[in-house]
């Protein structure tokens, strides 16, 4: 199932919709301000596992991420220092990925995970679908090593392509082919550890 909605002004309706679909257990496919991204429910294991699964990742292996809509809402799942705190506020929403301590609140199935990835895509459709929701998304790039990159941008190939393993497609517009750039914020000074979209303002 493909839906259109507009990234410059999102329809509440629309947006509840995906929503909802997402706190019933359903698996999207949704545009950031980068690559589109398979998301879920970080309470819904079942699609933690599956979205793992789909790109062939051990699930104890994996980098996981979150999509949070603020800066609150990080604090909650994430532990920030004075140092990572001022950097995310000056630098997000962006395209970056941070990675932090978890906190207690993380859900069970991340408990063996000492560290989370944590996004804030400059994307109003993303994170308007995260504040519906009421808690983060696990998310996770769709995958970008096909030879025609059409099917990674374009969301009605996207839907052709993986419309049959996830329960909506949202077309936010052509999407991008540059991942985020991955801060590690665990350490006394951040560090960044994989170069991608953006330029990191200290």
């Amino acid at each position: 199932m493909l839906i259109k909605i507009y990234d410059t002004n999102p329809n509440p309706a629309e947006i509840r919709r995906v929503a909802e679909i997402v706190r019933k257990g359903g698996i999207i496919i949704f545009p950031t301000d980068g690559v589109y991204s398979f998301g879920c429910d970080i309470f819904n294991g079942g699609g933690v596992e599956f979205i793992s699964k789909l790109k062939n990742k051990d699930l104890r292996k994996s980098n996981l991420s979150f999509i949070c809509y603020s800066m609150s809402q990080i604090s909650e799942y994430a532990k920030m220092d004075d140092v990572s705190f001022r950097l995310m506020k000056k630098n997000l929403p962006g395209p970056f990925t941070f990675i932090l301590n978890g906190s207690s609140k993380l859900p069970k199935l991340f408990k063996n995970k000492k560290t989370v990835g944590i996004r804030m895509p400059n994307n109003s459709i993303a994170l308007d679908i995260v504040r519906e929701l009421g808690n983060p998304m696990m998310t996770s790039s769709i995958f970008t090593d096909e030879k025609t990159t059409e099917y990674i941008t374009d969301p009605e190939l996207i839907e052709e392509k993986y419309g049959h393993q996830v329960d909506l497609v949202v077309d936010g517009g052509f999407g991008g082919l540059e991942h985020s750039t991955i801060v590690d914020c665990t350490d006394d000074e951040p560090v960044i550890t994989r170069d991608g979209a953006g330029n990191l303002m200290y």
